[in-house]
């Protein structure tokens, strides 16, 4: 009699058995975020008993957890995963990732990933071929390293983790460990391989060059043997190792195609070197060494290209300080390591010195360089209470930072992750390589088998026919297919992120090729982003010094950069910036506040309107409008309910930004501006950049909906904003681009989206 426990809850009303799983079943315990009360628990567990393939299932509210026991061959922890995430509710995951080596094609990348997906906590899993590294997502702490690794080697290639702490940096390494690509040692290794092939097959492959020169003159044929062996045996060692390897695992890879057709020239020559001897023999020992000197010179060339797709990466991580003097109070400095920081910390650092964390500047004054996290090529000025980034280069002064994030919470941390994120993701089109890669290999052959059946049925006889097979194996290696979209796609982004672009995902780059409209916000995107005060224009009454205090004592609590220009003004006059209370923001439209007990009203007349502010006069209006249509924006300010006066800025159209529209025109891609504006300075912007039509008065919400419009029309419209007001446009687009460090607020709302840093 079976006596085992039951192991699921009953209170449900289902009681499960606690039989064991049969061998063609496996359990799996989820992690479950979101859930509040027994009737969550109920529709996850309605959600996962859904699913094709479920045996029994408990959703445990106390514990947050979901138990389940599926048939494998129908299911698995992604389909389960999936099924709670649409059901509302979200997975924890976590993240590992591991170096792999051995791979020589695609078709080996599609091997590993498959049985890393095999795994039964594993949810997701992407093996990138070009940088030779595997990451995975896993709700349980039951998947190891360990695990993953045996899983690997049992694939048949090597792995080893990358979720140690990284000590390369502080030992003085590279970085490799950590941006992965390829040891210089093994290039090296290569190029010497490579080279002693090359000099073997020369001979072999003149002695056809010379015939086109009428020189009949042939190597004995124990020469071209003496020759072709090594190069077949031991320099093309490493083809024979891949193919066994494959084959042993019941597979088939590019090596297999190498083996084959290779060994097939080689063995040939051999059976007609036995057959007869003299010049009128036929042999092919030039054919198969060339083609192994070539595929090898590929090979290095591929390990090159793998090596500069992480590039942009090791760059990265080389902006990292590994050490940091830490202020400790009654002590002085304390030279520490950068993990032993904790937010609250205080960190000094000298001129020169790059900054080892993100903060707030306690203490001193200095100019910095953040030109490699921002692509902002001048110095910006930092005082008390400014935030400053880890990675940027101090200038000339000392500052004391309030150490505000470390570790993976820094900006820099978050850049790197970012690029690491799309580099080792996968496109659309890759996938379809994948699976196209995957069947490659076994069709390939059958080919070949099919054309050596077809020559002989013609008459051609065995030796053309054998030839006729082997030219099949070796011109079909799927070398270009599987390693050109992926390093393509990993150099691209490397490139990408050196010039200051993020790309957050593949999809993104798959969308913009179709791009037939671009959206342009205006402040920070076709102009500098930086405007400066040129009027400040009171009423009558109003002192001109009076009305730019309150002013900036709004605008300090604004980060928008109109205001930030307004609260330099000031303080550059030396005037005492205000407290406020009270403080509230119109997307779009303006802000308000409570200053020295006066309300404060700033913004656009429909905003003053609103608040029942009478409007300017018909001379103050047409003031108004001609600093307008020269290109100015102006901004309306009321005092305790009535017109206090206005102030004009200008901000410098960038001097790319007309190239770039006349680019996009000769493209045939139609470029149009929907700015916050008034309509005379968006039409001003427009006329002046060439744009096909400048839209002033918008608010974020608008510009949604004119991307959406233009989506109804069947246009495939890209979306260029500051990532902050313009999110909802981002995100509505088909390709999002955020300009500058705003980006962020974008993130998890738009499918296709690049970001600047």
């Amino acid at each position: 009699m079976d006596n085992r426990a039951e192991t699921f809850d009953t209170a449900n009303g289902s009681a499960a058995s606690g039989a064991a799983p049969s061998s063609d079943q496996s359990e799996l315990s989820l992690p479950i975020d979101g859930m509040s009360c027994a009737g969550c628990a109920g529709r996850v567990e309605k959600a996962i008993n859904g699913l094709d393939g479920v045996a029994e299932v408990d959703v445990n509210l106390a514990l947050n957890t979901a138990h389940v026991r599926f048939d494998r061959d129908k299911l698995n922890a992604a389909k389960i995963a999936g099924a709670i995430k649409d059901a509302g509710y979200s997975v924890p995951q976590s993240q590992l990732s591991f170096d792999i080596d051995g791979m020589t094609c695609s078709n080996c990348a599609l091997r590993v990933e498959k049985a890393l997906s095999a795994l039964p906590d594993v949810i997701s899993a992407s093996v990138n071929f070009a940088l030779e590294r595997a990451d995975i997502s896993t709700s349980s702490d039951k998947i190891t390293d360990a695990k993953v690794i045996k899983a690997i080697e049992d694939a048949g290639y090597h792995a080893t983790s990358r979720n140690a702490p990284n000590t390369d940096a502080e030992n003085g390494g590279d970085g490799q460990g950590v941006s992965g690509g390829v040891p210089s040692t093994k290039t090296d290794k290569s190029l010497i391989l490579l080279a002693v092939s090359a000099v073997l097959t020369a001979p072999l492959v003149l002695q056809m060059v010379w015939m086109n020169f009428g020189i009949a003159y042939h190597l004995p044929a124990w020469v071209e043997l003496a020759l072709a062996t090594p190069v077949q045996f031991v320099i093309g060692r490493r083809f024979y190792k891949g193919a066994w390897a494959a084959l042993r695992h019941r597979s088939a890879n590019m090596d297999v195609l190498v083996a084959l057709g290779t060994s097939a020239a080689y063995f040939l020559s051999i059976y007609n070197m036995a057959l007869g001897s003299g010049p009128e023999t036929h042999l092919y020992f030039e054919a198969s060494a060339a083609i192994i000197t070539l595929i090898l010179a590929g090979k290095i060339m591929e390990e090159r290209a793998k090596r500069g797709a992480s590039a942009a990466i090791r760059e990265l991580m080389a902006l990292r300080p590994r050490r940091a003097r830490k202020l400790i109070d009654g002590e002085g400095e304390q030279d520490v390591a950068i993990e032993s920081l904790v937010v609250g910390d205080i960190v000094r650092v000298l001129p020169g010195e790059r900054l080892p964390v993100d903060g707030v500047v306690r203490a001193g004054e200095s100019d910095l360089d953040e030109s490699l996290i921002t692509g902002e090529t001048r110095l910006v000025a930092r005082m008390p209470g400014d935030a400053v980034v880890g990675g940027a280069v101090n200038g000339t002064g000392r500052l004391d930072i309030d150490v505000r994030a470390v570790g993976d919470d820094t900006t820099l941390s978050r850049i790197i992750r970012l690029v690491e994120q799309a580099q080792t993701g996968k496109a659309p089109v890759q996938k379809l390589v994948d699976r196209v890669s995957g069947v490659f290999v076994p069709v390939v052959v059958a080919i070949a088998l099919a054309t050596l059946i077809g020559w002989l049925m013609a008459g051609f006889g065995g030796e053309a026919s054998i030839v006729a097979a082997v030219s099949v194996l070796v011109i079909a290696c799927p070398c270009a297919l599987g390693l050109a979209t992926p390093t393509a796609l990993v150099a691209g982004t490397g490139s990408a992120a050196r010039n200051g672009i993020l790309i957050r995902n593949f999809d993104a780059l798959e969308q913009a090729h179709n791009v037939d409209t671009v959206i342009f916000d205006k402040t920070g995107t076709l102009t500098e982003g930086k405007p400066t005060v040129r009027d400040v224009c009171p009423v009558a009454g109003m002192d001109r010094n009076e009305l730019l205090r309150l002013t900036a004592g709004v605008q300090a609590a604004s980060e928008h950069p109109l205001a930030r220009a307004i609260v330099s003004l000031a303080r550059d006059e030396e005037l005492t910036v205000p407290e406020i209370a009270n403080f509230k923001g119109k997307t779009g439209a303006g802000v308000m506040a409570e200053v020295d007990g006066c309300k404060i009203a700033i913004g656009s007349d429909a905003m003053l309107l609103d608040q029942g502010i009478k409007q300017p006069t018909d001379e103050i209006a047409a003031e108004i409008r001609k600093h307008e249509g020269e290109g100015r924006t102006v901004i309306l300010i009321a005092v305790d309910g009535a017109f206090a006066g206005y102030m004009t800025l200008e901000d410098r159209i960038r001097e790319s930004a007309k190239q770039a529209i006349a680019d996009l025109k000769a493209r045939g891609i139609s470029s149009i501006m929907l700015s916050g504006d008034s309509q005379d300075v968006a039409r001003h912007v427009a006329r002046e950049l060439g744009l096909e039509r400048g839209e002033g008065r918008i608010r974020p919400q608008d510009k949604a909906r004119e991307v959406e419009k233009l989506r109804k029309q069947g246009r495939h419209v890209a979306m260029v904003g500051d990532g902050i007001n313009d999110a909802p446009a981002l995100a509505a687009a088909d390709v999002g681009i955020a300009m500058g460090g705003g980006g962020g607020c974008c993130h998890g709302n738009c499918g296709h989206y690049f970001d600047a840093f």
